[in-house]
């Protein structure tokens, strides 16, 4: 499977294709909710959520390879961290990409800034630099196809 390439210019085309209106193909989040989701798994990629793991750790080799794999991310896949009850922070759709943006950066310095850093994803365990633009990669590119984009 073609996952987007992982570079805010490539994502910020892409997220600047949807509209508010765009309805889900599956779950229950609109637009507005998605791209504030991916800014906040961007968040939680530099040590901005205080999740704990929630695999077992004997499975946490799996799941890594499944991030390597070509498999793409499952649909209605639920997580404890992204709930339906959670509420919108922006006020519209162009706000949201704007934060996503300011989130980009800030993940893209904090591993110019720490090269060997690892941070905790509760599915995943813990993900270096280049796991976690693949993780990015692919879960942007599931939330894309979930709008048509």
């Amino acid at each position: 499977m073609n996952f987007i390439t992982p570079t805010i210019d490539i994502i910020v085309d892409k997220l600047e294709t949807l509209n508010s209106e765009m309805q889900p193909l599956w779950g229950s989040m609109t637009v507005l909710r998605m791209v504030e989701h991916l800014s906040d798994a961007v968040e939680l990629s530099i040590g901005g959520h205080d999740f704990q793991l929630e695999l077992p750790e004997d499975k946490i080799e799996r799941a890594q390879q499944f991030l390597g794999s070509e498999h793409p991310m499952p649909k209605n896949f639920n997580v404890k961290f992204a709930t339906p009850e959670m509420t919108t922070r922006n006020s519209n759709l162009a706000d949201a990409i704007e934060e996503f943006k300011t989130k980009w950066a800030s993940f893209t310095q904090h591993y110019e800034d720490n090269v060997s850093s690892t941070g905790l994803h509760p599915n995943f365990g813990k993900l270096n630099h280049q796991q976690w633009l693949r993780l990015h990669s692919k879960h942007i590119t599931h939330h894309l196809e979930q709008f048509g984009a």
